[in-house]
């Protein structure tokens, strides 16, 4: 494999992104409140992330659980204030009533982000139609990834899904690049990769001791040996569907699969 896979790691503060960058993550996706399933963090929070490593950094755009926009308003001064502190590169997305794209609240957080790349997120999952919400969000300035299981249950679901869409590369509603992550674990890497996929996105797999714990390098490494082709240590933690919840708050069965980020 001639051209490195990109490595997305969850994190929540500057001790999970040093651990992540020294594990060989090549982006961030910052975000708090996991018991939520990652919403946008504070400004501080991300600019001690900012100072602490160099690697690319998604911030998430999202105030409350579920895949409704809320407070459109507050995102877009959100965004705003994390541009103001330096933010370049977001992740966002947003499904209305009836599981179509929300596009007004989409174009309005995405004018103020005024260029800057994105990625729409795991709602994608979740859309009543896929390929319409792919349809509808072409040609938006900066998006260019999907994060996604192709499944809302996570990737052994979706996997035919993410074969699929991989198969439509550079097709109307096509052009961006499939970043999977959702269910993710070590065994799914090498048919993914043998498709063309070359992104993928972990949260809890990064963490042996769950979200009260740390990222740690040493899981980063493993995947990352792994995503380039190598062979992982039998110490690999599988990604679960969705993020785990932090021990004071376990995960429930009609949450699974939910989780933006992972």
């Amino acid at each position: 494999m001639s051209k490195r896979a990109v490595l997305e790691v969850i994190a929540l503060d500057a001790e999970d992104a040093v651990a992540a960058q020294a594990g060989g993550a090549d982006r961030l996706e910052l975000v708090t409140e996991m018991a939520a399933d990652g919403l946008t963090p504070p400004v501080a929070v991300f600019a001690a992330v900012r100072a602490a490593v160099d690697l690319s950094l998604r911030v998430m755009l999202r105030l409350s659980d579920g895949f409704a926009a809320g407070d459109v308003d507050r995102l877009v001064r959100a965004a705003a204030d994390l541009r103001a502190a330096g933010a370049q590169e977001f992740v966002l997305g947003f499904l209305d009533a009836q599981g179509a794209v929300d596009l007004p609240a989409v174009e309005r957080v995405v004018a103020e982000l005024d260029g800057c790349r994105w990625t729409f997120h795991r709602a994608l999952d979740h859309a009543a139609d896929r390929d319409a919400l792919r349809k509808e969000l072409d040609g938006l300035p900066g998006l260019d990834a999907y994060l996604t299981a192709g499944s809302p249950a996570g990737v052994d679901a979706g996997l035919p899904t993410l074969l699929a869409e991989a198969a439509r590369h550079g097709e109307q509603g096509y052009e961006q690049r499939l970043l999977v992550g959702g269910g993710l674990r070590l065994g799914h890497l090498s048919r993914l990769r043998a498709a063309g996929i070359d992104a993928f996105h972990i949260g809890g797999a990064a963490r042996p001791h769950g979200w009260s714990g740390p990222v740690s390098a040493h899981a980063v490494r493993e995947w990352r040996s792994a995503v380039d082709g190598g062979h992982p240590e039998p110490t690999a933690h599988p990604e679960p569907t969705a993020h785990p919840e932090p021990t004071a708050h376990p995960e429930t069965a009609a949450r699974a699969g939910r989780g933006q980020g992972g």
